[in-house]
């Protein structure tokens, strides 16, 4: 049973695994479905689309490819997303050639991505040849090269994703490759929520960011680059912020910039926010301190199951006893871990006071006269924690 905070106000705050910590979601479709999980869990929730996307209903490349599938057939069509496909046979049908596309797509092997791929094609009276339950890319390569793509004709749906090496190794086996672009992505037409997460990622203000396509992290990394902070947000994200991707396909602009990637077993929005709920927790290491057991998280601090709110000044200096435990922090030092405080080390009073009051337990932290403050940690964990005073 999850226990609840009473906050200043009177309000109960129900602790959920993820409570205390801030996640960027990067994802331009879905976004609220994943924000919902996420902060069904606890989490706050920090949006910025990295990319839009944009329909190409009205365009004349996929008019023109649609024709030329329907005039003459290929052998093979690769799906490659179900909002690709699904936005390809509604624009068909807008162009008055929908069921003389689903005519043709009925005549053709047909391959999906993955599971998601599939239901749009069955949703469209269609049933797939094959899909990979990895749904890679690599492995539907690997498939069509190994049956022999010699003079075969095949088309394969474009999805802005980056198919590395897809159509260059199907035109150097023999086979004729035929784009279709259904959908292309854009930058976000606002371009502030982006420059925000990421000024919020080097500042190591959130403790994760999500990523649900490839494009959206390689739109980040390269908005970082046109900023000159690129090499701060890898460094954030090697070390500090967690990178969770939804699939290996998502993360390999982060892996080209040798970022490590945490990934769910399954490519799911589900086993993303659970993959969070398992790994962010896991990051904190308890505390015990003057007989409560204390997590710091990134914006708050769970005490004995209850949840604290606590300001930015008082997170900067409850992170800066927390390096040593048990051993004694002079103000001075303190004083530099407050951002803006200048060199009045009556900043670190006020700092502490209100500190002391949000975690609801004054004997948390110590103060030393004339030398400064350290957690009260148990004696019995001095081994454990390398706390002294």
């Amino acid at each position: 049973m999850h226990r609840e905070q009473t906050g200043a106000a009177g309000d109960e705050v129900p602790v959920g695994p993820l409570a205390g910590f801030t996640v960027g979601v990067t994802a331009a479709r879905r976004a609220d479905e994943l924000g919902a999980l996420l902060r069904r869990r606890g989490a706050e929730v920090m949006y910025a689309p990295a990319l839009r996307i944009v329909p190409l209903a009205d365009d004349s490349e996929l008019l023109a490819a649609t024709k030329q599938l329907i005039d003459s057939a290929p052998d093979v069509v690769v799906a490659t997303t179900a909002i690709g496909f699904r936005g390809w046979v509604e624009a068909a049908d807008g162009w008055g050639l929908g069921d003389a596309l689903l005519d043709r797509l009925r005549e053709v092997r047909l391959l999906a991505r993955g599971p998601k791929v599939r239901g749009a094609i069955r949703a469209a009276g269609l049933t797939e040849e094959w899909y990979p339950a990895s749904e890679s890319m690599a492995e539907v390569l690997e498939r069509l090269l190994e049956e022999g793509v010699e003079g075969h004709r095949i088309a394969v749906q474009l999805h802005g994703e980056p198919l590395p090496g897809f159509v260059e190794s199907l035109r150097a086996g023999g086979a004729e490759v035929v784009g279709v672009p259904v959908y292309r992505w854009m930058p976000p037409e606002d371009i502030g929520p982006v420059d925000r997460l990421l000024d919020a990622t080097v500042a190591r203000a959130l403790d994760a960011v999500t990523f649900t396509s490839a494009p959206a992290a390689a739109s980040l990394l390269d908005r970082a680059g046109r900023r000159g902070m690129r090499e701060e947000l890898v460094d954030a994200l090697r070390h500090d912020v967690l990178p969770a991707c939804v699939g290996p396909v998502t993360a390999l602009p982060l892996e080209a910039h040798d970022i490590p990637t945490s990934q769910p077993e399954r490519f799911r929005l589900g086993p993303l926010a659970q993959l969070l709920t398992a790994e962010l927790p896991g990051r904190v290491r308890p505390l015990p301190v003057a007989g409560r057991r204390l997590e710091i998280r990134g914006h708050a601090v769970v005490v004995d199951g209850e949840l604290r709110t606590v300001p930015p000044a008082g997170m900067a200096l409850l992170r800066a006893l927390a390096r040593r435990p048990g051993w004694v922090v002079a103000r001075s030092e303190l004083l530099r871990s407050l951002p803006g405080a200048g060199r009045d080390e009556h900043a670190v009073e006020t700092a502490m006071a209100r500190l002391r009051t949000a975690l609801g337990s004054p004997k948390l932290i110590q103060t030393v006269v004339k030398r400064g403050y350290r957690l009260a940690l148990d004696p019995s964990a001095d081994t454990k924690y390398g706390g002294g005073a």
